[in-house]
Protein backbone atom coordinates (compact mmCIF):
# COMPACT_ATOMS: atom_id res chain seq x y z
CA UNK A 1 0.00 0.00 0.00
CA UNK A 2 2.97 2.41 0.97
CA UNK A 3 4.28 1.73 -2.00
CA UNK A 4 0.59 3.48 -3.92
CA UNK A 5 0.69 6.39 -1.99
CA UNK A 6 1.36 8.97 -5.06
CA UNK A 7 -1.43 7.69 -6.90
CA UNK A 8 -3.74 7.54 -3.42
CA UNK A 9 -3.46 11.37 -2.89
CA UNK A 10 -5.53 12.05 -5.93
CA UNK A 11 -7.53 8.87 -6.26
CA UNK A 12 -8.75 8.98 -2.79
CA UNK A 13 -10.97 12.36 -3.04
CA UNK A 14 -11.33 11.65 -7.18
CA UNK A 15 -13.46 8.77 -6.09
CA UNK A 16 -15.03 10.37 -3.42
CA UNK A 17 -16.87 12.64 -5.34
CA UNK A 18 -19.04 10.47 -7.04
CA UNK A 19 -19.39 8.43 -4.35
CA UNK A 20 -21.00 11.63 -2.19
CA UNK A 21 -24.50 10.93 -4.78
CA UNK A 22 -24.47 7.08 -3.47
CA UNK A 23 -25.53 9.59 0.49
CA UNK A 24 -28.67 11.04 0.65
CA UNK A 25 -28.19 13.13 3.64
CA UNK A 26 -26.58 15.95 4.06
CA UNK A 27 -24.89 15.32 6.87
CA UNK A 28 -23.42 11.92 6.01
CA UNK A 29 -21.83 13.48 2.80
CA UNK A 30 -20.45 15.89 4.61
CA UNK A 31 -18.55 13.14 7.31
CA UNK A 32 -17.35 11.56 3.95
CA UNK A 33 -15.94 14.39 2.37
CA UNK A 34 -13.85 15.20 5.50
CA UNK A 35 -12.79 11.70 5.58
CA UNK A 36 -11.40 11.90 2.17
CA UNK A 37 -9.59 15.10 2.88
CA UNK A 38 -8.30 13.81 5.81
CA UNK A 39 -6.93 10.70 4.24
CA UNK A 40 -5.57 12.64 1.54
CA UNK A 41 -3.81 14.50 4.43
CA UNK A 42 -2.76 11.35 6.54
CA UNK A 43 -1.11 10.24 2.64
CA UNK A 44 0.70 14.02 2.41
CA UNK A 45 2.33 13.34 5.63
CA UNK A 46 3.42 10.26 4.65
CA UNK A 47 4.49 11.28 1.49
CA UNK A 48 6.68 13.76 3.07
CA UNK A 49 8.42 11.85 5.88
CA UNK A 50 9.74 9.55 2.71
CA UNK A 51 11.06 12.05 0.17
CA UNK A 52 12.79 13.56 3.42
CA UNK A 53 14.37 10.73 4.59
CA UNK A 54 15.07 8.51 1.20
CA UNK A 55 14.70 11.26 -1.53
CA UNK A 56 12.37 11.41 -4.83
CA UNK A 57 9.51 9.16 -5.24
CA UNK A 58 9.13 8.05 -8.75
CA UNK A 59 5.10 5.98 -9.50
CA UNK A 60 5.01 4.89 -12.98
CA UNK A 61 1.37 4.71 -14.14
CA UNK A 62 0.02 1.27 -16.17
CA UNK A 63 3.61 -0.58 -15.89
CA UNK A 64 5.04 2.33 -18.85
CA UNK A 65 8.28 3.60 -17.70
CA UNK A 66 8.48 6.98 -17.93
CA UNK A 67 9.04 9.41 -20.55
CA UNK A 68 6.78 7.20 -22.46
CA UNK A 69 4.24 6.28 -20.12
CA UNK A 70 2.55 9.27 -17.38
CA UNK A 71 4.85 9.68 -14.06
CA UNK A 72 4.05 10.89 -10.51
CA UNK A 73 7.12 11.90 -9.41
CA UNK A 74 6.90 13.31 -5.67
CA UNK A 75 10.02 15.29 -4.40
CA UNK A 76 10.40 17.71 -1.27
CA UNK A 77 8.77 20.34 -2.87
CA UNK A 78 5.60 19.22 -4.25
CA UNK A 79 5.19 16.90 -1.06
CA UNK A 80 5.60 20.43 0.95
CA UNK A 81 2.39 22.13 -1.12
CA UNK A 82 0.41 18.88 -0.89
CA UNK A 83 0.19 18.92 2.53
CA UNK A 84 -0.31 22.53 2.77
CA UNK A 85 -3.50 21.64 0.02
CA UNK A 86 -4.61 18.62 1.91
CA UNK A 87 -4.40 19.83 5.65
CA UNK A 88 -6.15 23.28 5.25
CA UNK A 89 -8.18 21.58 2.86
CA UNK A 90 -9.25 19.40 6.35
CA UNK A 91 -9.53 21.85 8.79
CA UNK A 92 -11.40 23.83 7.10
CA UNK A 93 -14.29 21.23 5.92
CA UNK A 94 -14.66 20.74 9.94
CA UNK A 95 -16.79 24.08 9.77
CA UNK A 96 -18.47 23.29 6.49
CA UNK A 97 -21.71 21.67 7.31
CA UNK A 98 -22.42 24.52 9.91
CA UNK A 99 -21.36 27.33 7.14
CA UNK A 100 -23.11 26.34 4.18
CA UNK A 101 -26.38 26.10 6.14
CA UNK A 102 -26.91 29.68 5.43
CA UNK A 103 -24.93 30.27 2.22
CA UNK A 104 -25.86 27.60 -0.14
CA UNK A 105 -29.43 26.19 -0.85
CA UNK A 106 -30.26 22.80 1.01
CA UNK A 107 -30.93 21.14 -2.48
CA UNK A 108 -27.15 21.90 -3.44
CA UNK A 109 -25.69 20.89 -0.43
CA UNK A 110 -24.47 17.60 -2.08
CA UNK A 111 -23.16 19.32 -5.21
CA UNK A 112 -21.11 21.50 -3.03
CA UNK A 113 -19.20 18.32 -1.62
CA UNK A 114 -18.67 16.97 -5.24
CA UNK A 115 -17.20 20.01 -6.68
CA UNK A 116 -15.02 20.72 -3.35
CA UNK A 117 -13.58 17.18 -4.03
CA UNK A 118 -13.09 17.69 -7.36
CA UNK A 119 -11.23 21.05 -6.60
CA UNK A 120 -9.19 19.11 -3.94
CA UNK A 121 -8.82 16.43 -7.00
CA UNK A 122 -7.18 18.63 -9.34
CA UNK A 123 -5.21 21.28 -7.17
CA UNK A 124 -3.56 17.72 -5.48
CA UNK A 125 -2.91 16.19 -9.58
CA UNK A 126 -1.36 19.15 -10.16
CA UNK A 127 1.58 19.27 -8.11
CA UNK A 128 1.79 15.59 -8.11
CA UNK A 129 2.22 14.99 -11.52
CA UNK A 130 5.30 14.99 -13.33
CA UNK A 131 3.63 15.25 -16.82
CA UNK A 132 3.39 18.77 -18.21
CA UNK A 133 -0.20 17.86 -19.86
CA UNK A 134 -1.67 16.32 -17.00
CA UNK A 135 -0.92 19.65 -15.59
CA UNK A 136 -3.37 21.59 -17.87
CA UNK A 137 -5.44 18.43 -17.20
CA UNK A 138 -5.71 18.65 -13.41
CA UNK A 139 -5.77 22.96 -13.53
CA UNK A 140 -9.03 22.32 -15.78
CA UNK A 141 -10.52 19.88 -13.25
CA UNK A 142 -9.58 22.19 -10.72
CA UNK A 143 -10.93 26.06 -12.06
CA UNK A 144 -14.08 24.11 -13.51
CA UNK A 145 -15.29 23.19 -9.85
CA UNK A 146 -13.57 26.38 -8.85
CA UNK A 147 -15.99 28.19 -11.07
CA UNK A 148 -18.89 26.69 -9.82
CA UNK A 149 -18.47 26.17 -5.96
CA UNK A 150 -18.06 30.61 -6.50
CA UNK A 151 -21.08 30.67 -8.58
CA UNK A 152 -22.90 28.55 -5.15
CA UNK A 153 -23.10 31.56 -2.96
CA UNK A 154 -26.89 33.31 -2.50
CA UNK A 155 -25.35 36.63 -3.49
CA UNK A 156 -25.83 37.03 -6.98
CA UNK A 157 -22.70 39.02 -7.57
CA UNK A 158 -21.23 35.57 -7.04
CA UNK A 159 -22.61 35.00 -10.72
CA UNK A 160 -20.41 37.63 -12.21
CA UNK A 161 -17.67 36.74 -9.91
CA UNK A 162 -17.77 32.77 -11.20
CA UNK A 163 -18.08 34.75 -15.08
CA UNK A 164 -14.92 36.91 -14.57
CA UNK A 165 -13.00 34.31 -12.88
CA UNK A 166 -14.02 31.96 -15.86
CA UNK A 167 -13.03 34.37 -18.41
CA UNK A 168 -9.59 35.23 -17.16
CA UNK A 169 -9.09 31.52 -16.18
CA UNK A 170 -10.06 30.27 -19.60
CA UNK A 171 -7.28 32.72 -21.26
CA UNK A 172 -4.45 31.32 -18.46
CA UNK A 173 -4.89 27.94 -19.64
CA UNK A 174 -4.97 28.85 -22.72
CA UNK A 175 -2.09 30.69 -22.66
CA UNK A 176 -0.32 27.73 -20.33
CA UNK A 177 -1.17 25.07 -22.45
CA UNK A 178 -0.06 26.53 -25.59
CA UNK A 179 3.61 27.00 -23.58
CA UNK A 180 3.39 22.78 -22.91
CA UNK A 181 2.61 22.98 -26.72
CA UNK A 182 5.94 24.78 -28.11
CA UNK A 183 7.90 22.57 -25.56
CA UNK A 184 6.58 19.37 -26.86
CA UNK A 185 7.25 20.41 -30.42
CA UNK A 186 10.81 21.32 -29.69
CA UNK A 187 11.67 18.05 -27.50
CA UNK A 188 9.29 15.38 -28.53
CA UNK A 189 8.27 14.58 -24.82
CA UNK A 190 5.44 15.61 -21.90
CA UNK A 191 7.58 14.38 -19.09
CA UNK A 192 8.93 17.07 -16.84
CA UNK A 193 11.68 15.28 -15.66
CA UNK A 194 12.52 14.66 -19.68
CA UNK A 195 11.73 17.91 -20.65
CA UNK A 196 14.64 19.21 -18.14
CA UNK A 197 17.30 17.12 -19.53
CA UNK A 198 16.16 17.81 -23.73
CA UNK A 199 15.12 22.12 -23.48
CA UNK A 200 18.65 23.03 -22.79
CA UNK A 201 19.68 21.43 -26.12
CA UNK A 202 17.40 23.99 -27.68
CA UNK A 203 17.07 27.14 -25.06
CA UNK A 204 18.55 29.08 -27.89
CA UNK A 205 15.51 29.12 -29.86
CA UNK A 206 12.83 31.93 -30.68
CA UNK A 207 10.14 28.58 -29.75
CA UNK A 208 11.19 27.87 -26.48
CA UNK A 209 11.64 31.53 -25.30
CA UNK A 210 7.82 31.43 -26.86
CA UNK A 211 6.90 28.58 -24.97
CA UNK A 212 8.52 29.93 -21.94
CA UNK A 213 6.87 33.21 -21.45
CA UNK A 214 3.67 32.31 -22.52
CA UNK A 215 3.66 29.71 -20.07
CA UNK A 216 4.50 31.89 -17.34
CA UNK A 217 1.68 34.95 -18.32
CA UNK A 218 -0.95 31.74 -17.95
CA UNK A 219 0.80 30.67 -14.70
CA UNK A 220 0.55 34.35 -13.47
CA UNK A 221 -2.90 35.23 -14.45
CA UNK A 222 -3.49 31.55 -11.83
CA UNK A 223 -1.23 33.00 -9.19
CA UNK A 224 -2.81 36.49 -9.19
CA UNK A 225 0.28 38.34 -9.50
CA UNK A 226 0.01 41.66 -9.87
CA UNK A 227 -1.73 43.32 -12.39
CA UNK A 228 -3.46 40.06 -13.95
CA UNK A 229 -5.14 39.44 -10.21
CA UNK A 230 -8.35 41.29 -11.19
CA UNK A 231 -10.15 38.27 -11.07
CA UNK A 232 -9.63 37.43 -7.64
CA UNK A 233 -11.08 40.26 -4.92
CA UNK A 234 -14.87 39.18 -5.97
CA UNK A 235 -13.85 35.70 -6.67
CA UNK A 236 -12.65 35.90 -2.79
CA UNK A 237 -15.56 38.49 -1.69
CA UNK A 238 -18.61 36.71 -3.18
CA UNK A 239 -17.61 33.31 -2.77
CA UNK A 240 -19.14 30.92 0.15
CA UNK A 241 -17.15 31.47 3.20
CA UNK A 242 -15.87 27.94 2.70
CA UNK A 243 -14.69 27.91 -0.65
CA UNK A 244 -12.71 31.43 0.00
CA UNK A 245 -10.95 29.93 2.86
CA UNK A 246 -9.85 27.16 0.89
CA UNK A 247 -9.09 29.04 -2.23
CA UNK A 248 -7.13 31.94 -0.66
CA UNK A 249 -5.19 29.28 1.00
CA UNK A 250 -4.18 26.39 -1.95
CA UNK A 251 -5.25 27.69 -5.13
CA UNK A 252 -2.52 30.54 -5.46
CA UNK A 253 -0.16 28.01 -3.63
CA UNK A 254 -0.48 25.84 -6.70
CA UNK A 255 0.42 28.62 -8.92
CA UNK A 256 3.40 29.32 -7.23
CA UNK A 257 4.29 25.76 -7.06
CA UNK A 258 4.03 25.96 -11.05
CA UNK A 259 6.11 28.88 -11.54
CA UNK A 260 8.76 27.27 -9.41
CA UNK A 261 8.37 23.94 -10.75
CA UNK A 262 9.15 25.38 -14.87
CA UNK A 263 11.44 27.99 -13.84
CA UNK A 264 13.91 25.99 -11.70
CA UNK A 265 12.98 22.49 -12.74
CA UNK A 266 12.72 22.36 -16.21
CA UNK A 267 13.67 25.30 -17.63
CA UNK A 268 16.27 26.35 -15.34
CA UNK A 269 17.71 29.25 -13.20
CA UNK A 270 20.39 30.52 -16.27
CA UNK A 271 17.55 30.54 -18.71
CA UNK A 272 14.61 31.93 -16.78
CA UNK A 273 17.15 35.01 -14.76
CA UNK A 274 19.99 35.13 -17.15
CA UNK A 275 19.24 34.52 -20.91
CA UNK A 276 15.68 36.46 -19.90
CA UNK A 277 15.45 39.55 -17.72
CA UNK A 278 12.88 37.89 -15.40
CA UNK A 279 14.58 39.04 -12.45
CA UNK A 280 13.95 42.75 -12.74
CA UNK A 281 10.53 42.31 -13.89
CA UNK A 282 9.52 40.03 -11.28
CA UNK A 283 10.74 41.65 -8.62
CA UNK A 284 9.00 45.25 -9.59
CA UNK A 285 6.10 43.53 -10.23
CA UNK A 286 6.01 42.11 -7.20
CA UNK A 287 6.95 44.97 -5.11
CA UNK A 288 4.48 47.18 -6.93
CA UNK A 289 1.69 44.33 -5.89
CA UNK A 290 2.49 45.08 -2.28
CA UNK A 291 2.22 48.40 -2.29
CA UNK A 292 -0.74 48.80 -4.47
CA UNK A 293 -2.87 45.95 -3.24
CA UNK A 294 -2.03 47.19 0.34
CA UNK A 295 -3.39 50.57 -0.01
CA UNK A 296 -5.88 49.58 -2.19
CA UNK A 297 -7.24 47.05 0.61
CA UNK A 298 -6.86 50.43 3.20
CA UNK A 299 -9.66 51.64 1.55
CA UNK A 300 -11.92 48.83 1.16
CA UNK A 301 -15.27 49.09 3.12
CA UNK A 302 -16.23 45.14 3.00
CA UNK A 303 -13.63 43.04 5.22
CA UNK A 304 -13.82 40.38 2.09
CA UNK A 305 -12.12 42.86 -0.01
CA UNK A 306 -9.77 43.80 2.89
CA UNK A 307 -8.49 40.39 3.12
CA UNK A 308 -8.36 39.42 -0.88
CA UNK A 309 -6.51 42.56 -1.53
CA UNK A 310 -4.10 41.77 1.19
CA UNK A 311 -3.69 38.46 -0.96
CA UNK A 312 -2.53 39.86 -4.14
CA UNK A 313 -0.42 41.83 -1.93
CA UNK A 314 0.95 38.43 0.20
CA UNK A 315 1.71 36.80 -3.49
CA UNK A 316 3.70 40.10 -3.91
CA UNK A 317 5.90 39.21 -1.14
CA UNK A 318 6.51 35.61 -2.56
CA UNK A 319 7.17 37.18 -6.02
CA UNK A 320 10.10 39.24 -4.49
CA UNK A 321 11.31 36.59 -3.01
CA UNK A 322 11.15 34.51 -6.02
CA UNK A 323 12.90 37.43 -8.13
CA UNK A 324 16.19 37.19 -5.83
CA UNK A 325 16.64 33.92 -8.08
CA UNK A 326 18.93 32.55 -4.64
CA UNK A 327 18.46 29.62 -1.99
CA UNK A 328 17.72 31.79 0.39
CA UNK A 329 15.23 33.92 -2.12
CA UNK A 330 13.09 30.81 -2.47
CA UNK A 331 13.46 29.74 0.84
CA UNK A 332 11.82 32.25 1.90
CA UNK A 333 9.18 32.59 -0.59
CA UNK A 334 8.34 28.68 0.19
CA UNK A 335 7.87 29.69 4.06
CA UNK A 336 5.72 32.27 2.98
CA UNK A 337 3.87 30.01 0.78
CA UNK A 338 3.14 28.15 4.02
CA UNK A 339 2.67 30.53 6.42
CA UNK A 340 0.18 32.61 4.15
CA UNK A 341 -1.86 29.57 3.76
CA UNK A 342 -2.15 29.74 7.83
CA UNK A 343 -2.97 33.45 7.95
CA UNK A 344 -5.39 33.43 4.95
CA UNK A 345 -7.44 30.16 6.25
CA UNK A 346 -7.53 31.40 9.57
CA UNK A 347 -8.79 34.79 8.37
CA UNK A 348 -11.61 34.17 5.75
CA UNK A 349 -12.86 31.12 8.52
CA UNK A 350 -13.34 33.45 11.04
CA UNK A 351 -15.19 36.04 8.62
CA UNK A 352 -17.24 33.04 7.74
CA UNK A 353 -18.07 32.81 11.52
CA UNK A 354 -19.28 36.47 11.38
CA UNK A 355 -21.36 36.27 8.24
CA UNK A 356 -22.89 33.47 10.06
CA UNK A 357 -23.70 35.61 13.25
CA UNK A 358 -24.37 38.93 11.68
CA UNK A 359 -25.26 38.20 7.94
CA UNK A 360 -22.32 40.54 6.92
CA UNK A 361 -18.68 41.47 6.44
CA UNK A 362 -19.26 45.12 5.94
CA UNK A 363 -17.00 47.27 7.93
CA UNK A 364 -19.95 48.99 10.00
CA UNK A 365 -21.39 45.54 10.72
CA UNK A 366 -18.00 45.40 12.89
CA UNK A 367 -19.10 47.70 15.36
CA UNK A 368 -19.26 46.29 19.08
CA UNK A 369 -18.39 42.69 18.12
CA UNK A 370 -15.25 42.47 20.00
CA UNK A 371 -17.22 42.31 23.07
CA UNK A 372 -20.03 40.44 21.78
CA UNK A 373 -17.66 37.77 19.60
CA UNK A 374 -14.83 37.85 21.63
CA UNK A 375 -13.33 34.83 20.41
CA UNK A 376 -13.76 35.02 16.80
CA UNK A 377 -12.54 38.46 16.95
CA UNK A 378 -9.48 37.64 19.09
CA UNK A 379 -8.40 34.95 16.11
CA UNK A 380 -9.19 37.63 13.72
CA UNK A 381 -6.80 40.03 15.53
CA UNK A 382 -4.12 37.58 16.20
CA UNK A 383 -4.29 36.14 11.84
CA UNK A 384 -4.32 40.16 10.97
CA UNK A 385 -1.13 40.48 13.31
CA UNK A 386 0.42 37.91 11.93
CA UNK A 387 -0.12 39.02 8.07
CA UNK A 388 1.69 42.42 9.45
CA UNK A 389 4.17 40.26 10.71
CA UNK A 390 4.53 40.89 14.26
CA UNK A 391 7.47 38.76 16.30
CA UNK A 392 6.21 35.12 17.57
CA UNK A 393 3.71 34.67 14.46
CA UNK A 394 4.30 32.71 11.07
CA UNK A 395 4.34 36.35 9.18
CA UNK A 396 6.99 37.99 11.08
CA UNK A 397 9.05 34.42 9.79
CA UNK A 398 7.73 34.56 6.80
CA UNK A 399 9.36 38.81 6.45
CA UNK A 400 12.21 38.02 8.70
CA UNK A 401 13.49 35.52 6.26
CA UNK A 402 12.81 37.32 3.05
CA UNK A 403 14.63 40.57 4.50
CA UNK A 404 17.44 38.39 5.17
CA UNK A 405 17.50 36.93 1.75
CA UNK A 406 17.47 40.36 0.56
CA UNK A 407 20.45 41.94 2.37
CA UNK A 408 22.50 38.85 1.35
CA UNK A 409 21.68 39.39 -2.12
CA UNK A 410 22.94 42.98 -1.77
CA UNK A 411 19.36 44.51 -2.52
CA UNK A 412 19.23 46.85 0.70
CA UNK A 413 16.65 48.91 -0.76
CA UNK A 414 14.25 46.24 -1.19
CA UNK A 415 14.79 44.66 1.94
CA UNK A 416 13.83 48.64 3.47
CA UNK A 417 10.74 48.17 1.31
CA UNK A 418 9.32 44.75 2.71
CA UNK A 419 9.48 46.21 6.09
CA UNK A 420 7.95 49.81 5.08
CA UNK A 421 5.05 47.75 3.47
CA UNK A 422 4.37 45.53 7.02
CA UNK A 423 3.44 49.46 7.80
CA UNK A 424 0.00 49.40 5.44
CA UNK A 425 -0.88 46.14 7.13
CA UNK A 426 -0.93 47.66 10.04
CA UNK A 427 -3.28 50.14 8.75
CA UNK A 428 -6.04 48.19 7.39
CA UNK A 429 -5.69 45.84 10.24
CA UNK A 430 -6.38 48.50 12.94
CA UNK A 431 -9.35 49.63 11.10
CA UNK A 432 -11.20 46.33 12.20
CA UNK A 433 -9.91 46.51 15.48
CA UNK A 434 -10.74 49.58 16.03
CA UNK A 435 -14.47 49.40 15.13
CA UNK A 436 -14.46 46.42 16.49
CA UNK A 437 -13.61 47.30 20.05
CA UNK A 438 -13.61 51.24 20.14
CA UNK A 439 -16.78 51.67 18.44
CA UNK A 440 -20.19 50.48 20.26
CA UNK A 441 -23.13 48.33 18.52
CA UNK A 442 -25.40 49.87 16.67
CA UNK A 443 -28.73 51.33 19.10
CA UNK A 444 -31.63 49.33 18.11
CA UNK A 445 -29.27 46.22 16.52
CA UNK A 446 -30.06 42.75 18.09
CA UNK A 447 -27.51 41.05 20.52
CA UNK A 448 -25.27 39.33 18.75
CA UNK A 449 -23.69 35.55 20.26
CA UNK A 450 -20.38 34.02 19.58
CA UNK A 451 -19.73 31.72 16.60
CA UNK A 452 -20.84 27.92 17.29
CA UNK A 453 -18.28 25.31 18.15
CA UNK A 454 -18.19 23.84 14.75
CA UNK A 455 -16.66 27.47 13.74
CA UNK A 456 -14.87 28.08 16.32
CA UNK A 457 -12.38 24.56 16.60
CA UNK A 458 -11.34 25.09 12.97
CA UNK A 459 -10.46 28.75 13.24
CA UNK A 460 -8.33 27.97 16.43
CA UNK A 461 -6.97 25.15 15.25
CA UNK A 462 -5.15 27.49 12.35
CA UNK A 463 -4.75 30.58 14.75
CA UNK A 464 -2.71 28.16 16.69
CA UNK A 465 -0.48 27.21 13.65
CA UNK A 466 -0.05 30.46 13.17
CA UNK A 467 1.59 31.10 16.64
CA UNK A 468 3.11 27.97 16.72
CA UNK A 469 4.85 27.80 13.66
CA UNK A 470 6.52 31.29 14.94
CA UNK A 471 8.04 30.20 17.34
CA UNK A 472 8.58 26.53 16.73
CA UNK A 473 10.66 27.41 13.36
CA UNK A 474 12.30 24.15 12.98
CA UNK A 475 9.98 22.00 10.99
CA UNK A 476 8.83 25.08 8.50
CA UNK A 477 11.93 26.49 7.78
CA UNK A 478 13.85 23.15 7.78
CA UNK A 479 11.44 21.10 4.90
CA UNK A 480 11.58 24.84 2.82
CA UNK A 481 14.97 25.07 3.10
CA UNK A 482 15.26 21.54 2.31
CA UNK A 483 12.86 21.83 -0.99
CA UNK A 484 15.10 24.61 -2.04
CA UNK A 485 18.50 23.30 -2.01
CA UNK A 486 16.87 20.12 -3.99
CA UNK A 487 15.71 22.75 -6.41
CA UNK A 488 19.82 24.23 -6.75
CA UNK A 489 20.78 20.83 -6.72
CA UNK A 490 22.10 21.54 -3.28
CA UNK A 491 22.88 18.40 -1.15
CA UNK A 492 22.41 18.76 2.26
Amino acid sequence: MLAHLPILQVIVPLMAAPACLILRRPQLVWLFTLLASALAFIISILLLQQVMQTGTISYELGGWSPPWGIEYRIDKLNAFIALIISGVSTVVLLAAQTSIEKEIPQDKHTLFYILYLLSLTGMLGIVTTGDAFNVFVFLEISSLSAYSLIALGRDRRALWASFQYLIMGTIGATFILIGIGLMYQMTGTLNMADLATRLPEVAETRTVTTAYVFFIVGVCLKLALFPLHLWLPNAYAHAPSIVTAFFAATSTKVAAYLLIRFTFSIFGVSFSFTTLPMEILFLGLGLLGIFVASTVAIYQDNIKHVFAYSSVAQIGYMIVGFSMSTNAGLSAMLLHVFNHALMKGALFLALGAVLYRVGSTQLRDFQGLGRQMPLTMAAIVLAGLSLIGVPLTVGFVSKWYLVVAAIEKGWWPVAGLVLLASLLAVVYVWRIVETAYFKAPVVGKELVQEAPMTFLIPVWILVSANVYFGINTRISVDIATAAAQSLFGVVP
